[in-house]
């Protein structure tokens, strides 16, 4: 199934504020949100790519520390990486 741009947004919103635990829930929707508006549809597959790693990962993945999953280096990895609120 193909999303269109908004339907993508939504989905990747809507993903950021359900994580699981609230430290993780601020720490992502913050990230999307300071974001979203800005990417392409490529930009936002990478974002909903990176929505589907766990929250342990994206926890380790923003501290810059060692992952236990193979996590492509892209754009939105970076400016992941590199996020604090």
């Amino acid at each position: 199934m193909v999303l269109n741009k908004e339907e993508l947004k939504n989905k990747i919103i809507y993903r950021s504020l359900y994580r699981g635990t609230k430290e993780m829930d601020l720490l992502i929707s913050s990230f999307v949100k300071s974001v979203i508006n800005n990417l392409n549809y490529n930009d936002l597959l990478l974002l909903e790519s990176l929505m589907n790693v766990d929250d342990e990962n994206l926890y380790k993945l923003n501290n810059n520390l060692p992952t236990t999953v193979d996590i492509k280096e892209n754009k939105i990895v970076n400016l992941f990486r590199c996020f604090s609120i």
